[in-house]
């Protein structure tokens, strides 16, 4: 799954529906979720897309989005946030997360 950074945020959830998942690299429940989001970008490839966002490397787009614990996703449609979910999350209710969006 692609980590990107403040340079690429823009043009990447500027189209369709993105996943961003905000994390750190020292969040315990991030590591668990991580295979998770990888499963769910499988199931809605094509659909929609899931990006990763390292909040110690790109903190001024986890300020920008008032992120204040890890992990956050954040769900975005042609580049307007439209739903933020927090902490570790099956992968059935992530994928009725993205659909109900789609």
């Amino acid at each position: 799954m692609k980590v990107i950074n403040v340079n690429e945020f823009d043009h990447v959830i500027s189209n369709g529906v993105v996943m961003v998942d905000f994390f750190a690299t020292w969040c315990g429940p991030c590591k668990m979720l991580s295979p998770v989001l990888e499963e769910v970008a499988n199931d809605v490839e094509g659909k929609a897309t899931i990006v990763k966002v390292d909040i110690d490397e790109s903190a001024e787009l986890a300020q920008r989005f008032g992120i204040m614990a890890v992990p956050t996703m954040v769900i975005f449609k042609d580049g307007k946030p439209v739903k933020q979910l927090q902490g570790f999350m099956p992968k059935i209710q992530l994928v009725n997360e993205l659909n109900n969006v789609l």
